[in-house]
């Protein structure tokens, strides 16, 4: 049967029109799947008889099953999320008091090899589905919805302010199936998020980049973590394909399209290998072009990763010596350690069809 989660407003549409009904019944059915979370065509009370019966017998609203759910000590929480044939994907939700971050996943494992990255280490299986994708944020709606922390709120008060693509995966090597979910995102029908509050992040896929910004200019990370070709090269290998020259001007290319956005750097403070006063100049002159701001990240730690986190004193000069230079920067607070739900802890389950995972972990220093 068709899973009309993989269809945005327009796809939507254009299978009405092919089914003989009036497109304007993909405005109504989005509104009911997405912004009131319903599955079952027969509470779609605005909707004909007929054509529910239509749909009910070819087509269903099927998001992906949770296998798992765990409660953080700092309310953070974590869904593990079935994706099938001993697959599964991890979807995180942060709370807090001036809005509520869903972080999800686009691939089962990545394929990208960052060294710091958990995820990296699973190896790579497939590409996530629109259904599966939007699927998480559907999930996440449903479930908050039956806490009593939340559930005495009003439908038009979100639990859910803001999307981050920076779970499981490299988004921008599931171009069409990412982009189609942010679409729904951003859709009014649907949840009615602006671009500001939906970002992607990205290891620097640069012709992807280039795509995005003319497709769904959302607001935009990259994950950096080293200020100069030959380091980063080890710690985030795809720049070996698209060195920091090219991402920088993909960069500026990017917010073309948006002239007062930025882009969001985001760099793990490993110790001793990245974290030092030198790193720190390096990284000023590397994005003397581009508006940005940073997001330090202190390294969350998995096991046989043969990293440490840096001191504490070593992020704060870092950060102080960015921010003697202009730039805005913050330290992410670690959320949800103790369910390894913050960054860079998703695993997952994740059937290896790379072999990765049965390679030995050379790793190199500065």
């Amino acid at each position: 049967m068709i899973n009309l989660l993989d269809f945005n407003q327009a796809q939507l549409a254009e299978y009405f029109v092919g089914l003989g009904e009036k497109p304007f019944r993909a405005k109504q059915l989005m509104r009911w799947m997405h912004h009131f979370g319903v599955n079952d065509f027969e509470q779609m009370t605005d909707i004909a008889k007929s054509l529910r019966e239509k749909l009910a017998a070819t087509t269903t609203i099927a998001p992906p099953n949770v296998q798992l759910e765990q409660i953080s000590n700092d309310g953070t929480r974590k869904w593990l999320v079935g994706a099938g044939t001993g697959n599964g994907v991890e979807t995180v939700f942060i709370p807090e008091d001036d809005r509520g971050t869903l972080c999800i996943s686009s691939q089962v494992g990545c394929a990208l090899e960052c060294t710091f990255c958990s995820t990296g280490r699973q190896g790579f299986n497939r590409n996530l589905s629109v259904s599966e994708i939007i699927g998480q944020l559907w999930l996440a709606n449903h479930s908050l919805r039956q806490d009593p922390d939340y559930g005495m709120l009003p439908m038009s008060e979100r639990i859910i302010s803001n999307v981050v693509m920076m779970g499981m995966g490299e988004p921008l090597t599931n171009y069409d199936n990412v982009v189609t979910a942010m679409q729904i995102m951003l859709d009014d029908s649907a949840y009615g998020l602006s671009r500001r509050r939906v970002t992607l992040s990205t290891s620097g896929v640069v012709p992807a980049m280039d795509r995005l910004k003319e497709d769904c200019p959302v607001a935009l990370a990259v994950s950096l973590h080293a200020p100069n070709d030959a380091l980063r090269d080890v710690i985030v290998p795809i720049n070996k394909k698209y060195p920091l020259k090219e991402l920088m001007a993909a960069c500026q290319r990017y917010l073309v399209k948006a002239p007062r956005d930025f882009v969001t750097f985001e760099y793990v403070m490993l110790d001793g290998v990245n974290d030092s006063f030198d790193h720190a100049k390096e990284l000023i002159n590397l994005v003397k072009d581009v508006p940005c701001k940073f997001n330090l990240i202190p390294f969350n730690p998995f096991p046989n990763s043969g990293y440490d986190t840096s001191r504490p004193d070593d992020i704060r000069r870092f950060r102080d010596v960015l921010m003697q230079a202009g730039h805005i920067v913050t330290t992410r607070k670690t959320r949800g350690d103790d369910i390894d739900a913050a960054c860079g802890q998703l695993a997952g389950q994740v059937q290896d069809k790379t072999k990765r995972t049965t390679r030995p972990i050379v790793l190199e220093r500065s």
